[in-house]
């Protein structure tokens, strides 16, 4: 199937809006840290932010969670009908995102295709979830489209591309934006890419070899919601042209020299870490990074406790270091092999990989109108 990634009508604050304060980093970042996302509010105040149109994870088991949704889903609305918004038409945006460390990752903004997308196992769709999707966490995502008008994507998508043909190709005009984002996040600069600059990066990813033309790198839970919410139009009879048919992402490729996965460890609690030690004996590292949430599942079924997934090898290592715990620091998946994984093999289970640091992740930035009309 070709043509799946494709320019978009994409909204963007008018000229004049401070973009520090507009930008906001991926909802599912700094879930256990509220006080990251009170200070960002403090400092955005009342200037207009993609802060006020998404729902931070750290807020989903608070009690006004649902006033929460209610503010944003209003907000949206008045940012539609203010002079908020100016629309950049039928475009890419080339993304050259300069990370903290100094690298520079660069991406495509652009829709993608719902129906060429399919995250249940065993999919043989040319753009693939690799970790497992988990259905319980796709009714809130799924609920908050069915009502906002808008989408802005923390959703990343790879090509693999070792020549560089795609993002290599691409000649970019008009700036868009250029801005450091909020503490520390970085610099990020937007360039357009429309007419025939668009249609020879749009050739360029549709002759990509391979079963496989995206994976997700990041966002598989946003994307699966929208493919739900698509599939729920689609059967009350919603036109094949419908808006929510698509979905804005980035696409990157995995082959990036500023594209890097850290390992996401495990660490039981409560639990005979000496026992565990001893079942892990001999078993290969490879293995463990398919196979670690059966063996902690299966672990705890026999002797009790609980697992949680935590980043930075220095702090699973000193949790698992107290009485009745214990740390399975997972090895850096290769990736070189995600997609010959995905295609052979099928998912990796959730929190397999990450895809940089916190602050590394996807910004919202880009919006696009999800509804007809």
């Amino acid at each position: 199937m070709n043509d799946i990634f494709t320019p978009a009508d994409i909204l963007l604050p008018r000229e004049g809006t401070d973009m520090t304060r507009w930008a906001a980093v991926a909802c599912d970042q700094f879930s256990a840290q509220p006080e990251y996302w009170e200070g960002m509010s403090g400092y955005v105040g009342e200037a207009p932010s993609a802060l006020r149109l998404m729902l931070p994870e750290a807020y989903l088991g608070a009690p006004d969670v649902e006033e929460r949704k209610t503010a944003l889903v209003e907000t949206m609305k008045n940012y539609l009908v203010g002079d908020v918004f100016r629309e950049i038409p039928d475009s890419y945006v080339f993304v050259e995102r300069t990370l903290p460390g100094g690298k520079v990752r660069r991406g495509l903004v652009g829709k993608l295709d719902l129906e060429a997308y399919d995250w249940t196992p065993g999919s043989r769709s040319p753009v693939r979830s690799t970790e497992a999707t988990l259905p319980e966490r796709l009714p809130t995502r799924v609920e908050l489209r069915r009502r906002t008008a808008l989408e802005m994507p923390h959703i990343v998508l790879f090509i693999d591309d070792p020549e560089d043909t795609v993002l290599g190709s691409a000649e970019p005009g008009e700036e868009l934006y250029d801005f450091d984002l909020y503490a520390g996040g970085g610099h990020i600069r937007g360039r357009r890419l429309t007419g025939a600059a668009a249609e020879k990066v749009r050739a360029a990813i549709n002759a990509l070899p391979g079963e496989i033309t995206f994976a997700m790198g990041d966002g598989n839970h946003s994307l699966a919601a929208a493919k739900n919410r698509w599939e729920e139009l689609k059967a009350a009879g919603a036109p094949m042209d419908h808006p929510a048919r698509y979905a804005l992402a980035e696409a990157e490729n995995l082959r990036d020299d500023a594209v890097e996965f850290f390992p996401i460890h495990r660490v039981l609690f409560d639990t005979d870490e000496g026992g565990f030690i001893r079942e892990l004996t001999g078993r290969d590292t490879g293995e463990l990074v398919s196979e670690a949430d059966a063996f902690c599942k299966d672990y705890i079924a026999e002797h009790g406790g609980s697992v949680d997934y935590i980043h930075g090898e220095e702090e699973a290592r000193r949790m698992g270091s107290e009485p009745g715990c214990a740390a399975l620091l997972m090895p850096t998946l290769p990736k070189e092999e995600l997609f010959r994984h995905i295609e052979t093999r099928g998912n990796y289970p959730k929190k397999s990989f990450s895809v940089g640091h916190s602050v590394d992740k996807r910004w919202y930035l880009e919006c696009r109108r999800i509804t007809a009309g």
